[in-house]
């Protein structure tokens, strides 16, 4: 095997660094327009700083988009991190490139954000989720905007791959998807109920074992004809089969309620498990244009292409796991496979943070393109429970 190791230092030099960092309130600057350059930076950087107690200053924020600066949903995850701690947010406006973020202490209790557009409240809820581990109190989120939206997790993912793998980090995560919402419009509205830990566990997933299981659920919204459902799922059961022949897949079809959706939608998730409990899934969203087999296909070939690596996460899971596994009190271990840029982005800017200890190890097995991402976390501890 052969090992990549990152800069860290010791969890004492660690909480050194950044007790001093704290009093002495000096900000962490840091540069938005580097690595997956994007929204994920802001997300993994004013949760640490809330988490940690530190300034942070973030500039060049999207800079080499062709919309650079800041958009609604991101804005609407600044205030919501913002609110969360009652912490100073400075140069926060749709277009800002760079802001000043100054947290305070993370109390719990009832909030609502809304983007106000089809903006993801799955990643209202990534960059809020890491934080009320660690408030005073229960907290309880409302967030408003699009449950399946491109370029995001959809609800579903979050709901059946994400949040039974981060249980093991032994918190508890109840989402309540009350409405669904697509875009353009958004609309969509869930509700989070989180209660505070003590600290984190650390994690160990290296063991994929063999599929057991694979199912999903394909949906359409509004005024969409549900033969698109049935389209989805014929396409994406035979894409499956021609790799796991007579594998028995169960896709739920789903007509949303107009009571429980906000607009016209479709889309589908796979999902597969394994003998060791392993999660991993495909998904795709319908578009103008694009036929629903086409649709359908397109998440059962993202599905095979997960489970063809042998790691024990998918593409999609390695990067939210990476702020978990740097705040737990242990060494954590992940088999994944090939890294993807966002969760070298995560691995970069939560060492450049915490301090924590990553190295990435190359797995030698024939055939494979497997890697472990190992870490030694921070321990942080919640001194409220």
């Amino acid at each position: 095997m052969t090992a990549w190791s990152r800069s860290g230092i010791t969890s004492e030099t660690s909480k050194t660094f950044l007790r001093t960092m704290a009093e002495e309130g000096r900000p962490v600057d840091v540069d938005g327009s580097i690595m997956e350059g994007g929204g994920q930076i802001l997300r993994v950087c004013t949760a640490l700083s809330c988490l940690l107690g530190i300034r942070v200053r973030v500039s060049k924020i999207r800079a080499g988009r062709s919309t650079p600066g800041l958009r609604p949903q991101h804005l609407s995850g600044l205030e919501t991190i913002r609110d969360l701690c009652a912490g100073q947010l400075e140069n926060a406006a749709i277009g800002s490139t760079e802001i000043d973020f100054t947290p305070g202490r993370i109390k719990g209790g009832s909030l609502t954000a809304d983007t106000k557009t089809a903006g993801s409240v799955c990643l209202l809820l990534q960059v809020s989720l890491p934080c009320v581990l660690f408030a005073e109190t229960p907290s309880q989120l409302i967030f408003k905007g699009g449950t399946n939206a491109e370029m995001a997790p959809q609800i579903d993912y979050t709901t059946m791959v994400f949040r039974p793998i981060a249980e093991h980090f032994s918190f508890k995560l109840d989402i309540d998807i009350r409405r669904r919402g697509y875009y353009p419009r958004g609309g969509g509205e869930i509700l989070v109920r989180v209660s505070p830990v003590k600290y984190l566990k650390p994690i160990n997933l290296i063991d994929r074992g063999t599929v057991t299981k694979i199912y999903g659920r394909a949906f359409v919204a509004g005024v969409l004809p549900y033969k698109m459902v049935k389209d989805m799922t014929s396409a994406a059961v035979q894409c499956i089969r021609r790799e796991l022949r007579d594998f028995h897949v169960d896709i739920k079809g789903v007509q949303e309620y107009v009571d429980k959706a906000v607009g016209n939608g479709s889309g589908i998730i796979i999902v597969a498990e394994t003998s060791t409990g392993c999660l991993f899934a495909g998904s795709s969203l319908g578009r103008k244009g694009v036929p629903s087999d086409r649709v359908g296909a397109e998440a059962a070939e993202i599905l095979l292409r997960n489970l063809r690596h042998g790691g024990c996460v998918d593409e999609y899971l390695q990067d939210q796991l990476i702020i978990f596994m740097a705040l737990a009190d242990g060494v954590s271990r992940i088999k994944t496979g090939p890294l993807t840029l966002h969760t070298q982005t995560a691995i970069h800017f939560v060492e450049l943070l915490t301090k924590a200890k990553f190295t990435v190890t190359k797995c030698e097995e024939p055939g494979t393109d497997n890697f472990i991402i190992e870490c030694q976390g921070i321990g942080l501890q919640n001194r409220n429970v």
